[in-house]
């Protein structure tokens, strides 16, 4: 097992779940606001689960400076306010799409600067044993029963960095 692999597996879920929003009839808000409820706590115990597993070892060992990690938790705060915009409109509204949009912006930005850069850069420096041991803690923190422990407050991108070099 790989982290890298498993984050790249995540990022597939949340495109079709994404994809799957696009598919509903806008007048069904029941449907919407269901799917919408799990992907909205998927994004953030993904996000959660990098900031406490991922991105420390990241920082440790093919991040010098932090700049991909300051620029991963800034993408993760505004994931997280748009999802909260979303969570305070009217499921279906125009606001709330709007919400929708920007979180799936915002998201997709993020997913691919990981991908063309964290991912590659933690892949050429970690072992393969950390890699694993780092896949079955990433799991393990989504769990039911791990995920509520995981800290989900926006962060300042410079202090994350700060209290994690």
């Amino acid at each position: 097992m790989d982290i890298t692999d498993l984050i790249l597996a995540d990022h597939h879920r949340q495109r079709l779940a994404f994809a799957v929003l696009d598919d509903v009839d806008p007048s069904d808000t029941e449907r919407l606001g269901a799917l919408w409820g799990d992907l909205a706590q998927f994004l953030e115990v993904h996000a959660a689960a990098e900031e406490a597993v991922f991105y420390p070892e990241l920082l440790r060992l093919a991040d010098e400076g932090g700049e991909e990690t300051r620029d991963a938790i800034g993408d993760h705060n505004e994931i997280r306010e748009a999802v909260e915009k979303a969570a305070a409109a009217e499921v279906g509204s125009r606001d709330w799409w709007d919400a929708v949009k920007a979180a799936r912006s915002a998201n997709t930005e993020h997913m691919g600067e990981e991908e063309d850069d964290g991912l590659p850069d933690f892949r050429r420096h970690a072992s393969a044993q950390l890699r694993n041991d780092l896949a079955v803690a990433f799991e393990t923190a989504k769990t039911t029963a791990a995920a509520p422990q995981l800290d989900t407050d926006v962060k300042d991108p410079d202090q994350y960095v700060e209290e994690h070099s």
